[in-house]
């Protein structure tokens, strides 16, 4: 059998205007959601991610009913962003910690999480991360084209590459718990976990501190550390822990949702279309704006990034998907000075599968830093009227 006694507190902050962190904890669950999306959305599919997930794991207090509560949450999210033009672009990521029961009937702590919110494992003092950022500067590092370092300060440290309410196939990293009486498990959204070094992490969560002024004054740490997110924490002490029979760490992913079902109202619609002939006309002029509107959103996104690439041996800018969408092809925006072959060759490597930037300046600016690390590289960067001329000739292009 398994126990845990738990506290938990969330704040504002000291920068944001409202808290899109959502948090519950009882005697079998602790959830911490870190919502995004402006206006109110990120608060909506926090709050939504942990109401399905709690409704869902009541029934099924299983590894899988964990997992797939995750997932249905998914699919609300992205259903409700569709019906509601408002929540376009909402999502949240999850950390979930359940008191599962395995064949065995043993009931066994497990984590499931996707996004960068973090569990943390706290024993005598001691502090170990147990999950990964799903985010694009800890995917760099994971593959070695950044130190850890470089991540921490990196621009895209905070851009996810997983998430609630991001697409129909969601991968849950899921793992089983091997803990001990007396443990502490610490669940935080990265509004803590980007104020609060290790250290000071595990000496405010351990003992002699009790779970109730553990959570207060890392909160507080936090806000006096600079308060620029939204701040969860969630902790856990276990009094009773069982492992599980089976142990897991894997990440589950699902599949894409049948869509057959679609064409059961066809019947009906053609039905109408026999007694109510202006349909015919309205149906038209409908397909006609989603088409023209389909085509205006493909160029949107097709040209909404940049990345730096060679161009027969100099760094270039470009605009554009590297692999291009459909018909829209990636535009060279800028060329800059810079030798590929004057670069390090761990950046060689990297320009050579592209890197991708948000905008024109960040490209330049990376492009920048490259050459500045490769002790040969004298050239300077392009002049600002050089590009913005290119940059808008191309858009009325």
């Amino acid at each position: 059998m398994t126990h845990w006694r738990h506290a938990e507190a969330t704040d504002t902050g000291l920068v944001r205007q409202s808290n899109q962190d959502a948090v519950y904890v009882d005697d079998s669950l602790a959830i911490v959601a870190d919502g995004m999306g402006g206006h109110a959305a990120g608060e909506v599919a926090s709050e939504m991610t942990i109401e399905i997930m709690c409704s869902g794991f009541v029934d099924h207090r299983t590894v899988e009913g964990l997992y797939n509560a995750i997932n249905a949450a998914n699919i609300s999210v992205l259903n409700d962003a569709r019906e509601n033009p408002n929540h376009f672009g909402m999502g949240t990521t999850v950390i979930a910690l359940g008191l599962t029961v395995d064949d065995e009937g043993v009931t066994s702590p497990t984590l499931c999480h996707v996004g960068d919110s973090r569990a943390y494992q706290l024993r005598d003092g001691a502090l170990r991360q147990l999950t990964e950022d799903h985010s694009v500067a800890e995917e760099w590092v994971r593959m070695g084209r950044l130190t850890p370092e470089e991540a921490a300060v990196h621009p895209r440290r905070h851009q996810l590459t997983r998430g609630i309410g991001v697409e129909e196939t969601i991968a849950v990293d899921v793992i089983s718990v091997h803990a001990l009486s007396g443990d502490r498990l610490l669940l935080c959204s990265d509004g803590l976990s980007n104020e609060l070094d290790n250290d000071t992490l595990a000496r405010l969560s351990s003992a002699p501190f009790t779970l109730e002024e553990s959570v207060l004054q890392l909160i507080e740490a936090a806000k006096e550390a600079g308060g620029r997110d939204n701040i969860t924490a969630v902790l856990v002490e276990f009094d009773e822990v069982s492992v599980a029979s089976a142990p897991i760490k894997r990440t589950i992913s699902s599949t894409t949702p049948p869509v057959a079902r679609a064409a059961a109202p066809a019947k009906s619609i053609r039905r109408k279309r026999r007694r109510l002939s202006w349909r015919t006309p309205a149906a038209l002029l409908i397909f006609i704006g989603v088409f023209v509107g389909a085509y205006f959103v493909v160029h949107w996104y097709a040209y909404s990034t940049y990345y730096l690439g060679s161009d027969t041996g100099t760094v270039a800018v470009y605009q554009g998907q590297p692999s291009g969408i459909l018909w829209f092809k990636p535009i060279k925006v800028a060329d800059t000075n810079y030798q590929v072959s004057a670069l390090r060759n761990t950046d060689q490597s990297q320009l050579s599968q592209t890197i991708p930037e948000p905008t024109l300046a960040a490209a330049i600016d990376y492009a920048t830093y490259l050459c500045s690390q490769a002790k040969s590289c004298n050239a300077s960067i392009p002049s600002s009227t050089t590009t913005t001329s290119t940059t808008t000739t191309l858009k009325k292009g």
